[in-house]
């Protein structure tokens, strides 16, 4: 969200108000505890859970939820990637609710790596969780745009990270290999629909866009989902949110 204090004081708590959801989640919120407000911390009939990064300003990752959870995993127990505030799990009985944030790799060779890096050793967590029995589903900032209808100009951006062949085809894996679901796309096959526009060259207004925004599910949970949006009548941040609505059985 490219900031939570920015994305609320462009109108994005009256439309969590508005929006209803029962469990939402939050990354690149880019704030330490202290500089949350109560309306933050707790939007109206909601409460929110933070993964902090360590560094000031950046990263972070949060939930909110309606129903308290039964339980909250901060983390991946992987110190360098946890001082990043990447992983932020929430358990309700039998269903896992986790929220993601996949690095950039686009500012540097170092952090391409870094990126790399993360993408290999966070796989144990996602193959345990799809061997673990539990409905999951992963709802965040994946950094990666996985096909050519996931990005307006994927030509030109062949050789840039977020659609490289390596990243794409880590991410066929997570599909493929582990079974988990991309669940807008087997909702909404359609071209043209992205979660996030450059700031730079009138993206949004020429809908020049990448999806690198999923809710990733295990199949049986996947099956449960009903309908797909993502929002864009206003402007919270760089990223629009992806709202997938799942019937309750």
């Amino acid at each position: 969200m490219n900031g939570i204090r920015s994305a609320v004081a462009k109108g994005f708590l009256p439309w969590l108000e508005q929006h209803n959801a029962d469990v939402v989640c939050l990354q690149e919120i880019k704030a330490q505890a202290g500089d949350l407000t109560d309306a933050m911390r707790a939007p109206k009939g909601l409460k929110g859970w933070f993964h902090h990064a360590e560094r000031k300003g950046y990263s972070g990752v949060g939930l909110y939820c309606r129903h308290e959870p039964d339980r909250i995993v901060e983390g991946l127990g992987i110190p360098d990637i946890d001082a990043e505030g990447r992983y932020l799990q929430a358990d309700f009985g039998d269903l896992s609710v986790i929220s993601f944030y996949l690095p950039s790799g686009s500012t540097s060779e170092e952090r391409l790596r870094i990126k790399f890096r993360f993408m290999e050793r966070v796989i144990p967590r996602l193959h345990e969780l799809a061997l673990s029995g539990r409905d999951v589903v992963i709802c965040g900032d994946w950094n990666i745009a996985h096909r050519e209808i996931d990005l307006a100009n994927w030509r030109s951006n062949q050789k840039n990270s977020g659609f490289l062949p390596e990243e794409r085809a880590w991410l066929s894996g997570v599909f493929d290999h582990l079974g988990y679901v991309d669940v807008h796309r087997q909702l909404d096959p359609n071209p043209g629909v992205y979660t996030w526009w450059s700031n730079r060259g009138q993206a949004r207004a020429k809908n020049v866009g990448w999806r690198l925004d999923y809710q990733i599910a295990t199949p049986a949970f996947a099956k449960r989902a009903r309908t797909a949006s993502v929002y864009t009548a206003q402007w919270f941040s760089d990223h629009a949110p992806l709202t997938i609505d799942y019937a309750t059985s």
